[in-house]
């Protein structure tokens, strides 16, 4: 391993920085053009986080993973889904949850985390023969454009009376932006796509030199770097609607960014790489199984009064550092990791019976209450 930075290296950690800077500051202003032109339109907050703040967010991992698909970086492409789904669900939402404790709405808990859960089990059964061919792609993406469909008709049917103001939720991302003419609004999407591109190119070239130069997979460095990166949008927006009390957009926004992932990101991956994508022996063995097990988390913790508390929360951060910690000490060459393992297999089953049990307490309750 290197000891000292060469100008190859340091080239490559400003281009990693410069493509993090296009990526969020790109993302932000697409999410601030879509949302305000959502808002004028009078779409529901939860619909607004289920899809345009929710899609708008995951842009970055979008230019990345299929940037990464068509350069032949596969590790890059496919370690950025599963690892900012894995952030998404532990750091996003438990740090969001752990600034005020988020009241979920009913549908998201009955309709939307069982999708997440199903696409998440889909996908991770189409992967375990080590590749992901371009039918199985488009069969992922064509999967998403059914989902916004099915969305965007029961949005339809909901009643007018819950339609929030126009400009609602553009105010809460944007303060006086919402004043600014539906023109305006337009150029910030425009330029925002163009900063998306310009920063995913940047970010998989520097991230897979810095790989290189470090010793670095490419896999551990799509899970932890570029997934982080890409994922600011979501913690930027998420830790700031539950700050502000905007519960719906903190959940819609993790639950819809990692829907898309699945089936958008991934599924477009996989279609538009010359010879489908092949997928790392490890992340079958790890990194899917903790994707699954941090999304199949959400039902009981979810179900115990419709509400993640605070100290679930702080605990679902806890365990995303734990993660990272792991991947860091296996990339490296000492015996922490196997220690730290048998730590976490006894540790980690013991918290999920923990969650379910009061998930099921919550349920029973939530069912008498029912009870006329």
């Amino acid at each position: 391993m290197a000891s000292n930075l060469t100008p190859v290296d340091f080239q490559s950690a400003l281009g990693l920085i410069a493509g993090l800077v296009c990526l969020t500051l790109g993302a932000e202003w697409l999410v601030r053009g879509a949302s305000t032109v959502a808002a004028r339109l009078g779409i529901a907050p939860i619909i607004i986080g289920l899809t345009v703040v929710a899609f708008g967010t995951s842009a970055p991992e979008f230019a990345v993973s299929i940037g990464g698909a068509l350069t032949d970086n596969a590790d890059v492409a496919l370690g950025n889904v599963v690892g900012s789904n894995i952030l998404n669900i532990l750091l996003v939402l438990g740090l969001s949850a752990a600034i005020g404790s988020l009241t979920i709405e009913q549908r998201i808990i009955k309709r939307d985390i069982p999708i997440l859960m199903a696409m998440s089990l889909v996908a991770y059964g189409l992967v375990l023969n080590e590749s992901l061919h371009r039918l199985e792609g488009a069969a992922l993406f064509v999967g998403l454009l059914g989902y916004l469909w099915w969305l965007l008709r029961d949005a339809r049917r909901a009643d007018s009376t819950k339609t929030p103001a126009a400009g609602e939720v553009a105010e809460l991302l944007e303060g006086s932006m919402a004043t600014k003419p539906l023109a305006f609004q337009i150029g910030l999407i425009v330029v925002g796509l163009a900063l998306l591109v310009a920063g995913s190119r940047l970010l998989v070239g520097s991230a897979t030199q810095i790989a290189e130069a470090f010793g670095v997979s490419d896999l551990i460095i799509g899970l932890t770097v570029v997934a982080a990166g890409t994922s600011l949008p979501e913690l930027a927006t998420s830790v700031m609607a539950a700050y502000r009390g905007q519960r719906d957009i903190a959940v819609g926004n993790v639950v819809g960014s990692n829907i898309f992932n699945i089936l958008g990101v991934l599924g477009a991956s996989a279609a538009l790489a010359p010879s489908g994508i092949a997928v790392d022996r490890e992340l079958i063995r790890l990194d899917f199984p903790v994707m699954l097990a941090a999304t199949l988390v959400l039902i009981p913790i979810c179900w115990n009064g419709f509400a993640i508390k605070r100290w679930e929360g702080a605990l679902l951060a806890a365990f995303y550092v734990a993660y990272v910690a792991y991947l860091v000490m296996e990339s490296g060459e000492n015996t922490s990791p196997q220690v730290f393992r048998s730590a976490m297999l006894i540790g980690v089953p013991l918290v999920m019976a923990a969650y379910f049990a009061s998930g099921w307490r919550g349920w029973q309750k939530y069912r008498l209450s029912q009870k006329p």
